[in-house]
């Protein structure tokens, strides 16, 4: 995709990207610093991408990257929601980065449709850009949403529900859960850890990535226990919980999509829908449109674009996985979510 000149960043703007750059990298340092005396105290398992995973409140997590218990204990200690929030949760590689897609464009669709602004921000940058995690802006030195007169504030969370910091919980936010067939979720978390996978390490072998995932040892696992704590909630709370489940939402995305735009408070209007505003978003947002857009560039160092676009497809299990491991994974899962409308 070619580039205009009034596309190009100004020197101001590479700088203060710099900047705030060196900042992340300063206050992560801080934070690891501030938290590593705990490290020595928890269970530790084999890890997927780092070495290790440590299990903090009854979750595997990495250590010293963006995305890890020092991250969490952090946002616990000093993250403030507001009502107006809308978080998105869900396990690593459950459709995260179309979830994000779909709500980005939901909830903007009105910013972005005047003569202002007319390249959308999904159509030139990955989705992660657009929303960001909530762990990721604990290490920002201007947060993304600060000062931004636009409402709600978006965020993603991978956190487990009984990790999430007291003031998201208390707050009467909204949140969207989405999960996805265990199976589905194995392979494509194989694929990506070893995209990331330091290279000394050598390449994980599936037969590996199987038996800790059985074991629930994988980043923010288990998953039946992550899945499970948004679940039971959204039961109880349904109009501030909606949980979604990505095999679903792939057979039937436009319908899902008129779903959670009430859910969020934009409802789609009679003339939206008879001008084919839900269908373009689908478009916009499908897993092709997001895919072309992003195959080329890095999210940051050492994470590629494409990375977060392998397959995006329903059933890709049966690809990998034995008779064998598909029925214990089955066991596994009858046992779990024993009594649970949770069916794939």
């Amino acid at each position: 995709m070619s580039i205009s000149a009034s596309n190009v960043p100004s020197l101001s703007s590479v700088t203060k990207y710099i900047d705030e750059d060196e900042h992340e990298k300063t206050k992560m340092a801080l934070i690891f610093d501030k938290y590593n005396h705990r490290l020595a105290t928890l269970p530790k398992e084999r890890g997927w991408i780092t070495e290790n995973l440590y299990m903090y409140q009854g979750f595997w997590h990495q250590s010293k990257r963006r995305m890890s218990f020092e991250t969490v204990m952090a946002l616990q200690d000093t993250f403030n929601a507001c009502p107006t929030d809308i978080y998105l949760a869900t396990l690593p590689k459950s459709g995260t980065t179309w979830l994000k897609a779909i709500v980005f464009a939901i909830v903007n669709r009105n910013r972005y449709k005047n003569d202002s602004f007319p390249t959308h921000p999904l159509l030139i940058s990955n989705p992660h850009n657009c929303l960001p995690f909530v762990e990721t802006e604990i290490f920002r030195n201007t947060p993304t949403y600060v000062n931004d007169p636009h409402s709600p504030r978006l965020f993603a969370t991978h956190i487990p529900y009984t990790s999430l910091p007291r003031s998201i919980l208390d707050s009467g936010c909204r949140l969207v859960y989405l999960c996805r067939n265990p199976k589905d979720v194995l392979v494509s978390m194989f694929h990506f850890a070893n995209k990331l996978r330091d290279k000394s390490r050598g390449p994980m072998r599936f037969e590996e990535a199987f038996e800790l995932f059985s074991k629930g040892a994988m980043p923010i696992g288990p998953y039946w226990d992550h899945v499970k704590s948004y679940h039971n909630v959204s039961l109880k709370h349904p109009t501030k919980i909606l949980f979604l489940k990505y095999d679903d939402m792939k057979v039937d995305t436009v319908n899902h999509v008129k779903r959670l735009s009430t859910f969020l408070g934009y409802p789609f209007t009679e003339a939206e829908n008879d001008d084919g505003a839900v269908q373009e978003i689908v478009r916009m947002c499908s897993f092709e449109n997001l895919r072309e857009v992003n195959k080329h560039g890095d999210l940051r160092e050492g994470i590629p674009n494409d990375a977060f676009f392998r397959e995006g497809t329903v059933g890709d299990w049966t690809n990998h996985l034995t008779s064998e491991m598909s029925e214990i994974l089955d066991q596994i899962t009858n046992e779990k979510f024993h009594g649970l409308d949770i069916l794939f």
